[in-house]
């Protein structure tokens, strides 16, 4: 076992974990942040995407023995005191989700992308969910939801 300090959405978390355990399974099981899902378990569908020290990354294949010291955002920690960010709103207004499995994952890259990149270009979006799958919506609505995002953080400055 090894102990890990950490922060998950602003609050400090200190655990003893195997070294083989995944953050998936750390905030889903231990934690029980269940928003954040797993659909492949290889770091190929974007289902578990959180976001660690600012970056988007596949929980499924982060060990959570890696994580002292470490930022941790997960989709509860998304929206602020009862409201929607804007990314999960502009999803919402262009109807950019379907059965909604993938969502938690495209909102976390999504923010990834805002937070490092607030005017980002069309390229930028695709790219930044490129790792993302989703087998219910075309991907365009999701794309102009996160330029729509972009622009709504934009006017609030």
């Amino acid at each position: 076992m090894i102990t890990v300090d950490f922060t998950v959405n602003g609050e400090r978390v200190k655990l003893d974990v195997s070294e083989s355990a995944r953050l998936v399974d750390l905030l889903r099981e231990t934690l029980g942040l269940t928003g954040t899902k797993e659909g492949c378990a290889v770091g190929e569908c974007g289902a578990c995407t959180v976001i660690v020290n600012g970056k988007a990354v596949c929980s499924c294949i982060t060990l959570a023995a890696g994580l002292n010291g470490a930022n941790v955002i997960t989709i509860e920690g998304v929206s602020k005191n009862g409201e929607l960010d804007d990314i999960q709103q502009a999803i919402l207004d262009h109807h950019a989700l379907q059965c909604g499995f993938c969502t938690p994952g495209i909102v976390m890259s999504a923010k990834a992308l805002l937070d490092a990149n607030p005017n980002p270009t069309t390229e930028e979006i695709q790219q930044a969910i490129a790792g993302n799958l989703c087998r219910c919506t075309g991907y365009q609505q999701v794309i102009d939801a996160i330029a729509d995002a972009a622009e709504r953080r934009a006017v609030q400055e």
